[in-house]
């Protein structure tokens, strides 16, 4: 059964964050829907794109080839919606928004994908920004989105990603704006979190990643961004969502950029010892 007419409240609200992963797949399920930063805090968020089989191995690759955009979580077995990283879950209705993408072209934003579902998708589980976003808020770098209550602001980049096989196109990046005492712990703690799209990319001025208006992203939502703050740019994991526009795979399916997939995973196992 496809929800997509049922688009209820934001998934954020004062409580989301005590959230456990497996109450939040259960309101996702539900039809819920939104951004999923700070949801189920210190639990590790996920990015998600199903490929056909046939262009698995071309996936696979250009992941290892981009692994700042594209840090591989898992990879599940062909037409399987099942994996380790959640126990019980189900792919095709436990994220609170997808993507249904033909010849490249996206033709619908469901909330549940069963009826879709193809036994030959490969589904690959990408790290994701809001992973760290504890981190940052711990070190007591302001998280402005989430302050702000809008989905995180991302830009398609002018920086190509290295092709793989019939995959190529740009890289997407994530901006938060930093005041400047606050950059070197943000560097730090993200710089420790390597699977989960690590350091920033880019500090500073955006044209140089061939970005023209930061009050216009490409996917999210602009934010407020004071005089004084530094934009700071991390490697995005819908990059592959680029990737498929860029290179017309028959099908595919994704998260809709900023509702992501909650694992059972903490954040910590994902930190690097300092």
């Amino acid at each position: 059964m496809n929800r997509t007419e049922h688009r209820p409240v934001t998934a954020v609200d004062e409580h989301a964050h005590a959230w456990s992963p497996k109450a939040a797949r259960a309101r996702f399920r539900d039809g819920l829907t939104g951004p999923t930063a700070g949801v189920a805090a210190g639990h590790t968020q996920a990015n998600l794109i199903a490929v056909p089989a046939d262009w698995a191995y071309d996936m696979l690759l250009f992941c290892q080839r981009n692994p700042k955009p594209c840090p591989v979580l898992d990879v599940t077995d062909a037409g399987a919606w099942t994996t380790p990283l959640a126990e019980g879950a189900d792919l095709r209705t436990d994220l609170p928004r997808y993507r249904v993408w033909r010849d490249g072209e996206l033709v619908d934003e469901p909330t549940d994908v069963r009826d879709v579902w193809r036994g030959d998708l490969v589904s690959f589980l990408i790290g994701c920004s809001f992973t760290f976003e504890s981190a940052l808020a711990g070190a007591g770098v302001p998280i402005r989105h989430v302050e702000q209550g809008r989905n995180v602001p991302m830009y398609v980049t002018g920086r190509p990603c290295r092709p793989a096989g019939r995959l190529h196109g740009p890289m997407v990046v994530s901006m938060r704006p930093v005041p400047p005492r606050h950059v070197a712990a943000a560097l730090r703690e993200t710089g420790l979190l390597p699977a989960v799209h690590g350091a920033p990319v880019h500090c500073g001025d955006p044209s140089a990643l061939g970005i023209t208006d930061l009050g216009r992203p490409d996917f999210g939502d602009p934010v407020d961004v004071a005089p004084d703050e530094i934009p700071m740019f991390w490697a995005c994991g819908v990059t592959p969502q680029a990737a498929v526009m860029a290179s017309r795979p028959p099908f595919a399916i994704t998260h809709a950029p900023g509702q992501m997939f909650l694992t059972d995973a903490r954040d910590e196992q994902y930190r690097i010892v300092a």
